[in-house]
């Protein structure tokens, strides 16, 4: 018992001498700083003794406002252009030295394009268009779409022709025997893949027939000089046919009508078969 009560004492004592210790030592160490710094006192200026930052330095007075306000050295560096050389871009110059190749490229404008940029349009591809109704000698409808016959001049249904006075209404004519060959037959037609609106100039066939070529060996169609159908519609002319011709509905000169009437003394009807006559066989007359 007495064994670890000497050891708590001895313990707590050394903690005690420590602690002792350290407060001697901090008590030195601020007598020390104490003695080694000076008193200071600070000091505050007198405002009146500054000097005016808006005023004159020559007599204090307030700046002219008038004056103008030198500009920011750096910031007229930013704003101006920059006054530099630059270099060519030319093939030749690219073996220069390099003080020359160092500076920077020349920046100029594009030419103007030497020609229009070409616009390709879409391919035609081959359709059956069904229903037609002829409008006028090569120009057929469509339902709400219309279509020329390639190669030949546009004619118009009122068109009158003749001479001497004496007309005739040959684009009605044209019309009516143009909707005689086609007699509602299907066309076989080059046009776009996406199909059109309004007027369309293509080449057609109607039952392997070209109806340009048609009109132009007819008389009733005209075409542009230089025309692959140009000789057709010659030969139309100097045959006086379609438009080139005479009115076709002209009956005045008709043929003579054959006298059908058998001669007075046979009566038999032509075509009649003689009968044979009849024989009495019973002996009482007929």
């Amino acid at each position: 018992m007495k064994r670890h009560l000497l050891i708590a004492g001895g313990g707590l004592a050394g903690i005690l001498l420590t602690v002792a210790l350290l407060l001697s030592g901090a008590s030195v160490i601020q007598g020390r700083q104490d003695a080694a710094t000076p008193d200071f006192t600070l000091e505050t200026p007198d405002l009146a003794d500054a000097p005016d930052l808006g005023g004159d330095a020559r007599g204090g007075e307030q700046a002219d406002s008038s004056e103008p306000v030198p500009a920011d050295p750096a910031e007229n560096a930013m704003i101006e252009p920059q006054n530099k050389s630059v270099r060519g871009i030319a093939p030749e110059q690219f073996g220069l030295p390099e003080t020359v190749t160092a500076q920077p490229l020349e920046r100029i404008e594009p030419r103007t394009p030497l020609s229009q940029p070409i616009t390709r349009a879409a391919e035609p591809v081959p359709a059956v268009l069904r229903h037609p109704v002829a409008l006028s000698a090569g120009l057929i409808q469509f339902g709400d779409r219309l279509l020329q016959l390639d190669g030949l001049t546009p004619q118009k249904a009122d068109r009158v022709c003749g001479e001497a006075g004496k007309t005739w209404p040959c684009g009605v004519v044209a019309r009516t025997a143009f909707r005689n060959f086609l007699r509602a037959r299907a066309f076989v037609c080059n046009v776009p893949k996406n199909g059109w609106q309004g007027t369309l100039t293509a080449a057609c066939s109607v039952h392997n027939i070209d109806p340009a070529v048609w009109l132009a060996e007819n008389g009733w169609a005209e075409v542009p000089a230089g025309s692959p159908l140009e000789g057709k519609v010659e030969a139309a002319k100097t045959s006086r046919l379609g438009f080139f011709g005479d009115d076709p509905r002209d009956f005045s000169v008709s043929p003579p009508l054959q006298d059908e009437t058998p001669p007075s003394g046979d009566t038999n009807v032509p075509g009649d078969t003689d009968m044979p006559e009849a024989t009495d066989t019973t002996g009482q007359g007929l």
